[in-house]
């Protein structure tokens, strides 16, 4: 892991694309402001680690080919 100390307004720059900027220091409070490309998702780690959670259960429950026919066919209608 890298360590860096920024003072407020002061910035650390990963790869070309994608700038922290530091806004504030309160405290045990850092807030910190990201410039990145809209395409770009960002989520803060405990949402990420969800919804690499949900991603993993969904892959493991499997669904019979005559299910998915019901499904489709539900849909349709």
């Amino acid at each position: 892991m890298l360590v860096l100390s920024r003072k407020v307004g002061e910035s650390i720059m990963i790869g070309d694309q994608i700038e922290l900027v530091i806004v504030s220091v309160e405290k045990d409070t850092v807030r910190v402001g990201i410039n990145a490309p809209k395409q770009m998702q960002i989520y803060r780690k405990e949402i990420f680690e969800l919804l690499k959670q949900s991603n993993e259960e969904a892959s493991k429950t499997s669904i019979q080919p005559e299910q998915l026919k019901n499904l489709l066919h539900k849909k349709r209608s």
